[in-house]
């Protein structure tokens, strides 16, 4: 069983903030969860999900900023006491993924996504973590008295990455000057994960996510008649021996217990069966998780662009960009949170978990102060399902009481005794 109730006052009626004497009636918040799943918007699109957050956050009388990289919002929890300054970040962006999950809530909205028209959905959980956030800032309000310090609550835009030639996200944030708010020691974040059931949360130190590199390849050959090959260099047939030549990085170059992936997932070439096109192009990401590898690999693939084209006559160019860092987890302070959502928790529900390959731009923020990110159990108990940024990863409302429990341990626990970092 779990040891904090997961279906809290989930049938209670709605009441405005002031009028609510139970911190931990969060019948409100499930309330903007249904809303936020069933309105979801894309990133740097996040305007109605701001102004809803900004407005129940100035009704819990936190100060707020708004406006942070388009539409981040921080709420700032000051106790009048002086003390430590601690941070957690919830991200506020969905994806162009249609939504398949069943919900009574879900969504049918659609958005315009590089000149198209598509559909809309919290395809990765994000209407969870805001959920959560709000739900801790709530409980902490109801403690102030009891606390000393400052606790910035951070809504962020574009986490899921930016349209083509916008900026946006983390980076932004801190560009902007959000830690000249109030500059925390440490900050905390979670993460909703199909994997693991409600109840439970995931950790490591380390390592959590890896860094995310965005590759545009142009191969370029000699048109040619399709049925005039020798006349040709072929861009098709340099574009699939670089495909094959890209993945023995990987089998061949990597120490085979460093971490590394390289995918190409996207193929662009030619116009007309009998024509053999001019020019051919590849993009791609590259996954690391540490900054020797992901040099490694970067001059790896072009050398074997020079190779490869230069064997067949051809030229290439390529575009590398790096996106975001590997988000690491402090160790000391992973240690530190350990610890702290134990008892909170239960100790059974405190799991260690691998890390992942995808990318999270918490990292910028990890990289500025020492932060902690772990996953939260979004599957009920012996139940299957799907993985994040398909159409049926399902999270539940019984999560949100588990996220906030956790989170409101740590922040609580580090205003009382931050450990030394």
């Amino acid at each position: 069983m779990h040891r904090i109730p997961l279906l809290l006052a989930l049938l209670l009626p709605t009441l405005p903030v002031a009028a609510q004497e139970d911190p931990r009636d969060i019948a409100d918040i499930i309330e903007f969860r249904h809303w936020a799943h069933a309105n979801p918007e894309l990133s740097n699109q996040e305007f109605e999900t701001s102004r809803r957050i900004a407005e129940y956050l100035r009704g819990l009388g936190l100060e707020v900023h708004t406006e942070i990289a388009i539409t981040g919002v921080v709420g700032i929890l000051d106790t009048g006491r002086p003390g430590p300054v601690v941070a957690m970040r919830a991200d506020m962006d969905a994806l162009p993924v249609e939504d398949r999950t069943g919900l009574p809530f879900a969504s049918t909205k659609t958005a315009e996504y590089l000149g198209n028209e598509v559909p809309v959905a919290h395809a990765c959980g994000h209407d969870i973590h805001m959920s959560v956030a709000l739900g801790t800032a709530k409980r902490l309000v109801a403690i102030r008295d009891e606390l000393r310090g400052k606790v910035m609550f951070i809504f962020q835009p574009a986490e899921e990455g930016t349209p083509p030639g916008e900026e946006g996200g983390a980076k932004l944030m801190l560009d902007e000057g959000v830690f000249d708010i109030a500059r925390p020691q440490a900050i905390f974040a979670l993460h909703s994960q199909p994997d693991l059931a409600i109840g439970d949360v995931g950790f490591i130190g380390g390592p959590a996510y890896a860094a995310s590199d965005q590759f545009v390849i142009r191969l370029k050959g000699r048109q040619a008649h399709g049925a005039l090959p020798h006349l040709a260099i072929d861009p098709v047939v340099m574009a699939a021996e670089v495909i094959q030549a890209l993945q023995t990085i990987r089998s061949r170059n990597l120490d085979p217990q460093a971490a590394g992936v390289v995918t190409v997932g996207v193929v662009n070439a030619g116009q007309r069966y009998n024509i053999i096109p001019e020019t051919a192009e590849l993009q791609g990401t590259v996954r690391t998780y540490d900054g020797e590898v992901q040099d490694m690999i970067e001059r790896r693939m072009h050398e074997i662009l020079a190779g490869i084209t230069g064997a067949h006559g051809g030229e290439y160019s390529m575009e590398y960009k790096r996106t975001a860092p590997a988000t690491v987890n402090h160790f000391g302070l992973t240690d530190w949170a350990r610890e702290q959502l134990r008892p909170a928790l239960g100790e059974e529900h405190v799991k260690y978990f691998p890390p992942v390959m995808a990318a999270e731009d918490f990292a910028y923020f990890a990289n500025e102060v020492p932060g902690f990110y772990f996953w939260l159990g979004v599957t009920p108990e012996g139940k299957e399902n799907s993985a994040l940024h398909t159409p049926t990863m399902r999270a539940e409302d019984e999560a949100i009481p588990v996220g906030i429990e956790a989170m409101t341990a740590l922040l609580t626990r580090f205003l009382e005794a931050p450990p030394e970092l």
